[in-house]
């Protein structure tokens, strides 16, 4: 069978991708002769028959309402220039992964091979020049390249057999000028010293040669990234220059040697390290019996705290996990990739810890990406690039899996050009009864679960501990992982089931080093099989199989009683798993490859770390000079408020923040942004615990606190600051800050053997350790990422800014939360005012008084909102609380403005309603008031709201813009009142809802949590499709769970990555399998039963025809669909709608014509339909809902319909109202949920479903 080869491009008004890069390429690129472009995704398919080939043609490849189809070639101008895009080999491809499991839906007997590219036309006259810049912004030459033109003769890739693992043959007795040149032709992460080291194991111990691999695997194991060797790095002699901040540094470090002294009385193995510093507070803290809630355990998966829940008035312990990861160096060089891999490690850490990741925060740092793109330096990609792709490819993955991440903010500094900041930190947690930690004795069997092995991230541990400089960039390509977020999800599915988290003794993630780490850390004596590791593809050799850190991995430690119930499980799930190892009782690391031994190390060796390193450190003291803490005169006042407004670190960013699902779970406490307008940016993420079952009112928060240009003064006073603000933040939310625990992320430039280069990260701990020691609080965990350099051609290095980011964890009530943003005029502006002594260090003391009386006025209702100041002070805080229900604000005569605008971190600003100033219990000083004038006033300056508005959105509007310019059309404004609704004939009191969860759905606990709780009983079914008999066993459960229930419900997510381009297209083939097809119909014809499509849900409703059409049709080039939103990415907020028709059963408790708050989120929510189409819907009512304004009015406004609907159409249903699909995800409701919204946000959507059959 030969290659058939189809282009799918987007018709002129839907190509919102070719629109979006002619807008680059003459903007950024600067290129202006451009006159089109166009964008095809392009397939190459083989081993597919004939018939299934043309079906998928329409529904599969391409979409009839939005798409337009060519077969073998597609026509274009003579001159346009045209080149194709595809994957390098090894890097993982979702949408050709994606359409070959739908293909296989279609007939499960059909093996098809599918391969996609990128195509992309460019017209216009245009020189060799431009036509190369076109080419290079469009491929990233680390994980892409450019394709041929021509068809392929097959896409059957035959991969040579590889060779045997290779022996460093003389290698033990090489002499030191040998042994350095082998050295430096391996390009290893460890230093020479370990090579020695390791030469004097292999001639004393082994008295053998070492193998190609066991130098790999030790590379790996021994690396920064793996071992943290920098934090390890004894520092001998300490000395300080002399600078007027010296004595309390030295002070801290004297207090450091004397506690450390206590500490370890009585052994002489611990000496002074970075990471002994870095855990000196909580060893301290500890033995003064401040740690009573840390969990004691072998296994450090993540900083993990016992905390005593009420669930239904009962108390029973939860685990809470948190964890912060960098993926610094794989961003930099491919963001995509390198931003959602630094999601997946975070959130596997406590998940192989078997709690459930609910809630994570993303703190980056980058250089101005407002910058021209010839600013860029060379060897680097440009930063605009870098901080676009890296959102998209962060938020991707969290919103793929189903995780809410509630809060995003992005630094900006020109240090890190040097290499990019990507920071994910998480939040999870499980009953404590469900998570067994034991032992790994001999005859444990080791499971690996999840993905297959590939080359893609081979390297990553080693290649983010190298030095990086122009030509290295060029290689490393292989050491970024892709990741596969429905493989992610489908772990998090499994773990989450106490049945299966009770059979885990011991888990690891495969994060760096592969095999050899992940299952190599598991036991002191292993035996790992290589061959029974699943590989992606052939070819793979030992090293590469030990190594490679594909990702979506886990290694499980279970009694060999328990295996074949875990494999079970698995199946279940839709997961591979295969037995790979057994634990033995000689504590040595053996991998086996094709039957002979390649890796045989002791585990005493392994253990070493490498060679013992030692350095001496030179703490630079800085001065008053430059210290950000001097108040500066300030001449025109207005002119100052704006320009902060729109500085870089102070001015929205709100399309940044959207694109990231904030909502999923329903347990949001805090919406990013809050208000009537959300417009209020929040401090502080809070979110409820994640329980399945039961009513319960506890919350964890988390905040962070860091500056880069406070640090970049004074690394110790940055660190103090850091955690400072991180506290502060806490309390203004109203949480007691004396149950907080940190977790420190420390990024520094890359360590040497000069003394002066250790200063900086030796001057942050020992800031970290005076603010952990002031405040009685412990840091209990951290990760430090010490390779922010980059070499320039001409010598030059770059920095990144000295940095400790402090991340604050508490768990409260969600009573006693409050968000930021004013809430009355009238009410009286107060701040708490930190005071500080001669060295510009805070009084704890005080501090903490403050804190603590300012937690009481939060809960007596005497302070309504809250805002920690940061380095714009005062200034920055009344501004932001001010927008979100845009309030004016009116300041004091008596306010200095050189105190308004001075940088004021852990002052905290508070409103309170003016009748209850007097009864405030902490200190404060009144700065003004809270008025309903649109206007900031200070003295004699006015500014009106609009225009601080629109100063402080305009900066990044053009990076992550929030508007895409779609007309303002007058939309119809009416209501459909129905004469008759239609009626249940079979009454049958409690209905069976059945949810269908297929690969990348991920709103099926939320939704089965709603149809619950209105009374309903629900069945949730696993489609598998791992093999052609999964599918036939799939296909008969979901037909025998049909034909029990009286709903079925579609629920949201992201089915197989919306992928092959274009949502639910998975969703919509399953069923439009015959035997589903016709249960559907029994389901609706026979029975009188409902359907509810929510978000992706909605998505297959509508391309399988049932709504509107109430049955299952093919789609026409004219049926309504819903495609891209407008914006051209994923979208997260919360929507006003109307409900404009009461013809459906499932809007029966609503109100006709009433307005409810719902969150939406997503990336392909935009209703489309020929005005015919649209017409006939209105005059049927099967226009159930609108996108609405604050008025109650439908409108095109992007601000209010976010995804550019026509007729701002946000639900449609089937002509008699039985099938409804919606966008606006109406199931993430509950107690407390988005407390910073107004509006009511309960629609009784569930609850009119259930009632409709009582």
């Amino acid at each position: 069978m030969s290659v058939k080869r189809v282009f799918v491009e987007k018709k002129p008004e839907y190509a919102i991708k070719a629109r979006e890069l002619r807008e680059e390429i003459e903007s950024y690129l600067d290129i202006t002769e451009v006159t089109g472009v166009r964008v095809l995704v392009r397939y190459d398919i083989e081993n597919i028959s004939e018939d299934v080939y043309k079906e998928a043609l329409g529904t599969i490849f391409s979409e009839p309402p939005v798409d337009e189809v060519f077969e073998e070639t597609f026509p274009h101008g003579a001159d346009d220039v045209v080149f194709s895009v595809e994957y390098l080999p090894g890097q993982f491809d979702q949408r050709a992964d994606s359409a070959e499991q739908c293909v296989k839906l279609l007939n499960e007997n059909e093996e098809p091979v599918i391969r996609s590219a990128m195509t992309y036309v460019i017209s216009g006259k245009l020189s060799a020049e431009e036509i190369a810049a076109i080419k290079s912004f469009c491929i990233n030459p680390v994980d892409s390249r450019e394709a041929s033109e021509e068809i392929p003769e097959t896409l059957v890739t035959v991969f040579d057999v590889p060779e045997d693992v290779a022996i460093f043959d003389g290698f033990k007795d090489m002499d030191e000028a040998a042994l350095k040149e082998l050295y430096s032709s391996l390009n290893l992460a460890m230093t020479f010293k370990d090579f020695l080291h390791i030469q004097n194991y292999y001639k004393n111990e082994e008295k053998r040669d070492p193998s190609v691999t066991e130098i790999r695997v030790l590379d790996t194991y021994w690396s920064d990234h793996c071992r943290h060797t920098t934090f390890s790095t004894e520092l001998k002699n300490v000395t300080f220059t002399d600078g007027d901040y010296k004595k309390p540094i030295e002070d801290t470090y004297n207090q450091y040697l004397a506690d450390h002294k206590e500490i370890y009385k009585g052994r002489d193995d611990k000496f002074v390290c970075l990471m002994d510093l870095a855990i000196m507070g909580m060893k301290k803290l500890r033995k003064e019996g401040k740690l009573e809630d840390l969990e004691v355990s072998d296994e450090i998966n993540a900083c993990s705290i016992v905390v005593p829940v009420e669930i239904d008035g009962k108390t029973e312990e939860w685990l809470v996990n948190f964890k912060n990861e960098t993926h610094n160096h794989p961003t930099e060089i491919e963001p995509f990739g390198g931003a959602a891999t630094c999601l997946g490690g975070a959130i596997r850490d406590p998940l192989s810890g078997r709690t459930y990741v609910y809630q994570a925060m993303r703190i980056t740092g980058a250089a101005d990406p407002t910058k021209p793109l010839n600013e860029t330096l060379k060897g680097k990609l440009p930063q605009r690039k870098i901080v676009t792709e890296a959102a998209h490819g962060y938020s991707s993955y969290g919103n793929q899996i189903g995780l809410a991440t509630g809060y995003v903010k992005e630094l900006y500094h020109p240090g890190y050009v040097a290499k990019r900041m990507e920071i994910g930190a998480v939040m999870a947690a499980a009953p404590r009864k469900n998570v067994i930690r034991e032992t790994s004795d001999p005859g444990d069997v080791i499971i690996l679960l999840g993905g297959r092995t590939g080359r893609d991230g081979i390297g990553g541990a080693t290649g983010s501990s190298k030095v990086h400089t122009e030509a290295s960039i060029e290689v490393c390509g292989a050491e970024v992982q892709k990741g596969n977020a429905p493989t992610e999800r489908k772990i998090q599915r499994m773990f989450r089931r106490p049945e299966v988290s009770r059979l885990i003794k011991k888990c690891n993630d495969f994060g760096a080093g592969g095999v050899s780490v992940a299952i190599g850390e598991l036991a002191d004596g292993l035996l790992i099989d290589l061959d029974k590791v699943p590989k992606k593809y052939a070819g793979l050799d030992g090293t590469e199989l030990a190594i490679s850190e594909s990702q979506e991995r886990m290694a499980v430690v279970v009694d060999p009683k328990d295996v074949d119930a875990f494999l079970g499980y698995a199946e279940e799930e839709n997961l591979e798993a295969v037995t790979v190892a057994t634990v033995t009782e000689s504590p040595r690391l053996v991998l086996t490859w094709r039957g002979k031994t390649i890796v045989d190390l002791s585990r005493a060796f392994l253990d070493t770390n490498g060679a013992h390193q030692e350095t001496d450190v030179t703490l630079e003291v800085p001065n008053h000079e430059g210290t950000p803490f001097e108040k500066k005169e300030v001449g025109d006042v207005k002119e100052k408020w704006l320009k902060m407004l729109g500085s870089l670190n102070v001015c929205s960013q709100k399309g940044l923040v959207e694109m990231f699902d904030s909502s999923i779970g329903a347990s949001t406490v805090m919406m990013p942004y809050g208000g009537k307008y959300q417009q209020t940016e929040i401090q502080t993420m809070v979110a409820k615990l994640p329980v399945l079952e039961g009513k319960c009112d506890a919350v964890t928060m988390m905040s962070y606190g860091f500056d880069p240009y406070l640090s970049s003064w004074s690394p110790y006073h940055g660190a103090i600051y850091a955690v400072l603000t991180s506290v502060a933040k806490i309390a203004a939310a109203g949480g007691d800050y004396k149950k907080i625990r940190f977790t420190f992320q420390e990024y520094f430039r890359r360590m040497s053997s000069e003394p002066t280069r250790w200063s900086q990260p030796f001057a942050a701990l020992l800031g970290a350790y005076n603010a952990q020691l002031g405040f009685g609080l412990p840091s209990i965990g951290g990760k430090d990422s010490m390779s922010g350099t980059f070499d320039e051609e001409s010598g030059k290095e770059i920095d990144v800014p000295p940095t400790l980011v402090s991340f604050a964890v508490d768990v409260a009530n969600a009573k006693n939360m409050i968000s930021p943003e004013f809430k009355k005029a009238g009410n009286k502006i107060v701040v708490f005012e930190i005071k500080k002594d001669s060295y510009d260090l805070p009084d704890y003391a005080q501090i903490m008084d403050g804190y603590d009386k300012l937690h009481e006025d939060i809960k007596a209702g005497r302070v309504i909102s809250a805002y920690a100041a940061e380095a714009n002070g005062i200034a920055e805080a009344v501004s932001k609380m001010a927008f979100g229900n845009h309030l004016g604000v009116k300041i004091e005569h008596d306010v200095d403005p050189r105190d308004f605008f001075a940088p004021a971190w852990g002052d905290i600003v508070c409103e309170v309603p003016a009748d209850k100033v007097g009864e405030l219990q902490m200190s404060y000083r009144v700065i003004g008031e809270v008025t309903d004038k649109a206007d900031f006033e200070y003295g004699n300056v006015s500014i009106t709201l609009d225009e601080a508005l629109k100063t402080w959105d305009a900066t990044l509007e053009d990076v992550f813009p929030t508007e895409s310019g779609v007309k303002k059309e007058e939309v119809k404004n009416e209501v459909f009142k129905a004469d008759n609704i239609v009626i249940c004939d079979h009454k049958i009191g409690t209905p069976t809802v059945f949810i269908p969860v297929f690969p990348g759905t991920n709103c099926e606990y939320d939704s089965a949590k709603a149809f619950e709780r209105a009374g309903a009983n629900v069945i949730t079914k696993v489609f598998k499709n791992m093999s052609a008999e999964d599918i036939r066993d799939s296909v008969e459960t979901y037909r025998k769970s049909i034909g029990q229930a009286q709903i079925v419900m579609f629920p949201g997510g992201f089915s197989a990555g919306d992928e092959p381009e274009g949502s639910a297209k998975f969703f919509a083939t399953a069923f439009r399998n015959e035997v589903l097809k016709d249960e559907i119909v029994k389901l609706l014809n026979e029975r009188d039963g409902l359907m509810l499509g929510i978000c992706n849900g909605f998505q297959a409703l509508i391309k399988l025809g049932l709504v509107p059409e109430g049955k299952i049709v093919e789609q026409k080039p004219d049926s309504p669909t819903l495609t891209y939103n407008t914006i051209g990415r994923h979208v997260s907020k919360m929507v006003n709608l109307k409900v404009v028709s009461n013809k459906s059963p499932w809007l029966a408790e609503a109100k006709l014509g009433g307005i409810y708050t719902n969150p939406v989120s997503h990336g392909e929510g935009r209703f489309v339909a020929p005005k015919e189409w649209i017409d006939k819907l209105f005059a049927n009512g099967q226009v159930a809902t609108q996108y609405v304004d604050l008025n109650g009015n439908p409108t095109m406004d992007e601000y209010w319909n976010p995804n550019g609907s026509f007729m701002a159409i946000e639900g449609i249903t089937s002509p008699d109202g039985r099938v409804y699909g919606k966008m606006g995800h109406a199931e993430r409701r509950g107690d407390f949920v988005a407390k910073n919204i107004t509006g009511e946000q309960d629609l009784k959507l569930f609850e009119s479903g259930v009632k409709y059959f009582k």
